[in-house]
């Protein structure tokens, strides 16, 4: 994910320069599909502020419906902003998974130990029928 993230920033960061718009539809769906997997993860770990911040990178550069700003000079700080956010997840240190631990009870010491519980390749079978005097 780090290295995927990582081409997202850079990508961000040299759609500041004027290109082709073969680059800026490319650089919405990786965008996008960066975002989609940040907002994934954000959601798993309950990070609900990075899930609102990359839903709404998301929207801004969906290529479905794509929003155009018409000026290059409202495109620069926002390709900068997000390419920042996108290093930011990238080489941020990860919560781990909470894993729930089990709760030892004690056992209550009983009074009557429990039988050991046979197998049935643990039993004894006779095949000749007992003699009944």
């Amino acid at each position: 994910m780090k290295p995927f993230l990582t081409l997202c920033a850079i990508c961000c960061f040299v759609a500041i320069f004027r290109l082709p718009i073969e680059y800026y539809t490319i650089l919405r769906i990786l965008i996008s599909m960066g975002a989609l997997l940040v907002l994934y993860n954000a959601v798993r770990f309950k990070q609900y502020y990075f899930s609102l911040i990359f839903l709404f990178i998301l929207i801004l550069f969906n290529p479905v419906f794509p929003i155009y700003l018409y000026r290059k000079s409202i495109w620069i700080p926002l390709d900068i902003i997000t390419g920042i956010l996108f290093l930011l997840i990238a080489f941020a240190e990860k919560p781990e998974e909470k894993k729930e631990e089990a709760i030892e009870t004690p056992e209550e010491p009983t009074i009557y130990p429990a039988p050991p519980r046979l197998h049935s390749r643990d039993v004894i079978i006779n095949p000749k029928k007992p003699r009944e005097n």
